[in-house]
């Protein structure tokens, strides 16, 4: 998560830090033990992969059908909204064009 700090002065001159929080959205993609890909977004992707983790009621019913998991992607945006379009177009993907942008492959993904 990106921050910023300004520098303002109380009624004594002495100058205190503000912080302005600039939240950013991730979107990530999970490979599940049986080899699935699961994608999703959020704005604190730690405490989301605690809940997929742990099968928490916040959990997606896909991470609790499908066992353990390793977070193998993901892409930062400043704007919810250009998460979820990019959740959607992830989500419309082949698989063989996901595993060509999981691994990196650009010749392949302008391919596919």
């Amino acid at each position: 998560m990106r921050s910023e700090a300004n520098v303002l002065s109380d009624e004594r001159g002495e100058e205190s830090k503000e912080v302005i929080e600039n939240k950013m959205y991730t979107i990530y993609i999970l490979r599940f033990s049986d080899n699935s890909l699961y994608i999703g977004q959020t704005n604190n992707l730690g405490q989301r992969l605690k809940e997929h983790f742990n099968k928490t009621t916040k959990s997606s019913k896909f991470a609790k059908d499908h066992g353990d998991f390793k977070l193998i992607y993901q892409e930062n945006y400043n704007s919810r909204l250009e998460s979820m379009r990019r959740e959607k177009q992830l989500k419309g993907w082949t698989r063989a064009k996901k595993e060509a942008l999981i691994s990196g492959n650009k010749e392949l993904l302008k391919k596919l």
